[in-house]
């Protein structure tokens, strides 16, 4: 049976190290491995964006990027993927700060070998896997799949702490279900579960990968798009409404998804907490909704 390979992404900008750390890992015999390489911090952002990667193995010194701030900012955008430091800085303090922020190994290039590399790669992909399973155990939402509130918040305090350095700017939006009780009450609590699994099947397809989901409890679900400016956000509602029609049109249930959005905008010159936006979100959602019923009520 074939080796999977492992997907990796180098995030170097010396030619000379890029060419001897691809000769050594694809060298590898017991583990094969798929090298992607780029030389700056924003190609890496993008990268972790649009396709899949098992590890990172990240220089810290980089034309856009210098320092711990370089793993921090990366992190924040691959926070599900293992990152690996790789530099010429021998710094035991750095060393420290880098792995107390989330980076599973420090390497000074000088003082390893091909050995060493790869299974400091392969071992950082397996404590990653077992520190995943850990936290999805209090931060998994059991019957969704999405984060719960504490898992939201946990990671969304995360990307607004990053957001001011880097100018990010977010959307938070506040989604509740219409009518559960009327599904649960009608269809029976299968179907309440089931129009709950429907919703967050939507907002995986209306939000990217790298934005935060989650299902605060009940029939209310929020999700943080990272790095998106106030005026995408209608067209991110928009996108969302349309999807709920599409499924709607698609699947026959008996009854009909609706959902009540609300947002807010983070705006990085003017920072404000998770709870402040959740707080603006929730408003906006309610407003919605209120507009709703008194539309039911005078038709």
């Amino acid at each position: 049976m074939d080796t999977p390979s492992i997907q990796l992404l180098l995030v170097e900008d010396n030619p000379t190290d890029v060419l001897l750390l691809q000769d050594t890992l694809i060298a590898a015999q017991s583990v094969p491995f798929q090298v992607r390489h780029v030389e700056r911090l924003d190609e890496a952002a993008q990268q972790l964006t649009a396709q899949h990667f098992d590890v990172v193995l990240l220089d810290l010194s980089l034309p856009d990027s210098l320092g711990l701030e370089t793993f921090t900012a990366l992190h924040a955008r691959g926070r599900d993927i293992p990152i690996v430091v790789l530099t010429g800085l021998d710094d035991e303090a750095l060393a420290v700060q880098a792995v107390q922020a989330g980076a599973q190994d420090y390497l000074v290039k000088e003082q390893i070998s091909g050995d060493i590399l790869r299974r400091a790669l392969r071992y950082a992909i397996e404590r990653h896997r077992r520190l995943s399973h850990l936290r999805a155990v209090s931060l998994i939402d059991d019957l969704t799949g999405l984060y719960n509130r504490r898992g939201f918040l946990t990671f969304a305090e995360q990307q607004l702490r990053h957001a001011p350095r880097q100018q990010w700017g977010c959307g938070l939006f506040f989604l509740d279900l219409d009518g559960m009780k009327h599904i649960n009450d009608t269809f029976g609590h299968q179907a309440g579960d089931q129009a709950l699994l429907d919703v967050a099947q939507i907002a995986r397809e209306t939000f990217r990968l790298t934005d935060i989901i989650a299902r605060l409890g009940g029939d209310e679900f929020v999700a943080l798009a990272l790095d998106t400016n106030p005026s995408a956000i209608a067209g991110l509602i928009a996108r969302l409404q349309h999807n709920v029609r599409v499924h709607n049109a698609r699947c026959a249930h008996g009854y009909a998804l609706s959902l009540s959005v609300g947002s807010a905008a983070y705006d990085p010159t003017s920072p404000c907490t998770i709870e402040e936006l959740l707080a603006q979100a929730d408003v906006s959602m309610y407003v919605q909704k209120r507009s709703k019923v008194r539309s039911r009520e005078t038709a």
